[in-house]
């Protein structure tokens, strides 16, 4: 019993300070070859440039220590940014904007010298010339046997086909045209690849006879015309190298119409279209326009009443037709207009308009009146007194005409 309980309490540990208490010793082992490959390791993971060392250098953050005060701590710091700043200046490139702020390094557009009238001469210089249909001024450079090239001012020449260098069929080719021939041309074909327009000389003969015959219709001009052919329907012309036509209605002898052919006429414009090319003339109207051109405003006619329309009568005037419209006729009212005049009636009345492009002559018996209505109460005594009366109303067309 006694070894019992001496074994027992060996076994039980005491429950003392557990400093008291050490652990057995433990022996490290060392091995050469693991020794030397741990150093390789650490080798291989220390930087290999200059130039990461300063990175690290300039990364490192400051640091807290437990022994040392916080002034302590900031002198370090700054001590270390100041080296590190120092290092950061001497790599980063120089910026010449920091040190002297009226240097640019960079300009801007608006800040470079700017020529405007070298940039829009610039754009004219190379501005196409020729639009189609414009009028421009050359000179002949070069002939050959299918055209002419002509200086336009352009980059290119001007090419004229020998087609479009002048009306009808041209003969003497080479010696109509020679080298530094000044001429006037229209475009017909806006600039190809090459930069080169097509020009016509035949086309602006054209235009120009059109505005010609245009402007001579419009005044009422009379024009005499060589007959160069005949259809059925008519007689042909030229007219400023133009094709005219004359219907045989439109002729004072139509019957035998082929004896024009050779001869000249004086003739009428009746309608000229230079978009469609058309351009009508007429012998009769002709003849009208001659005698409308020997009539004046505020003369006073005698003539015939060749019919009564709804809007008024037409008067035969020898040769030509005036028109007595309704609202020229009185001063008075009146229900119906065959109560002033019949057909077959002989008539005076005062000339108070003349259309010579339109071959129309106004009538007017209004003014003749010395009292509203007086012709439809007194017609004989207004035509009676119609050429003492007219003498009154002269100096009113009269200062008409002036205010034209």
């Amino acid at each position: 019993m006694g070894v019992s309980n001496n074994n027992a309490q060996e076994n039980i540990q005491p429950k003392g300070n557990k400093k008291d208490f050490k652990k057995p010793l433990q022996v490290l082992h060392i091995s050469k070859k693991d020794t030397q490959k741990k150093s390789q390791e650490i080798q291989n993971e220390q930087p290999n440039s200059q130039e990461e060392i300063k990175k690290e250098n300039i990364a490192i953050k400051p640091q807290i220590f437990k022994d040392g005060s916080e002034t302590e701590i900031k002198d370090r710091n700054e001590n270390t940014k100041s080296l590190d700043s120092s290092q950061h200046d001497l790599n980063k490139p120089l910026n010449f904007s920091e040190q002297n702020t009226d240097f640019q390094l960079e300009r801007t557009v608006d800040e470079f010298d700017f020529d405007e009238s070298a940039f829009l001469e610039a754009l004219n210089a190379n501005e196409p010339i020729g639009a189609t249909g414009e009028t421009i001024s050359g000179k002949v450079i070069a002939i050959e046997s299918d055209g002419l090239y002509i200086d336009i001012g352009g980059k290119a020449p001007g090419y004229m086909p020998k087609k479009e260098c002048g009306l009808g069929v041209i003969t003497n080719f080479k010696e109509k045209f020679s080298i530094g021939l000044e001429m006037e041309v229209l475009v017909i074909k806006e600039q190809n690849a090459d930069g080169m327009v097509t020009v016509s000389a035949r086309a602006l003969i054209l235009r120009q006879s059109w505005e010609k015959v245009s402007s001579s219709a419009k005044n009422g001009e009379l024009i005499d015309v060589l007959i160069n052919g005949f259809n059925r329907g008519g007689l042909t012309c030229d007219v400023d190298g133009l094709r005219g036509f004359i219907p045989r209605s439109q002729l004072e002898d139509g019957q035998d119409h082929q004896s024009f052919v050779g001869k000249t006429l004086k003739v009428a414009f009746l309608e000229v279209n230079p978009e469609s090319r058309k351009l009508v003339l007429s012998e009769k109207k002709a003849s009208l326009v001659s005698k409308l051109t020997s009539l004046e405003l505020g003369q006073l006619i005698e003539g015939e009443v060749l019919a009564v329309k709804p809007y008024g009568f037409f008067i035969d005037l020898g040769g030509a037709s005036g028109l007595l419209h309704q609202s020229s006729l009185t001063n008075g009212s009146i229900r119906s207009l065959r109560e002033i005049f019949r057909e077959g009636e002989v008539i005076k009345a005062l000339i108070s308009e003349i259309d010579l492009e339109k071959g129309r002559i106004g009538l007017n018996t209004a003014l003749l009146e010395n009292s509203a209505g007086e012709l439809i109460i007194d017609k004989q005594k207004v035509m009676q007194e119609a050429t003492e009366r007219a003498l009154k109303t002269k100096a009113l067309f009269d200062k008409k005409e002036q205010d034209k």
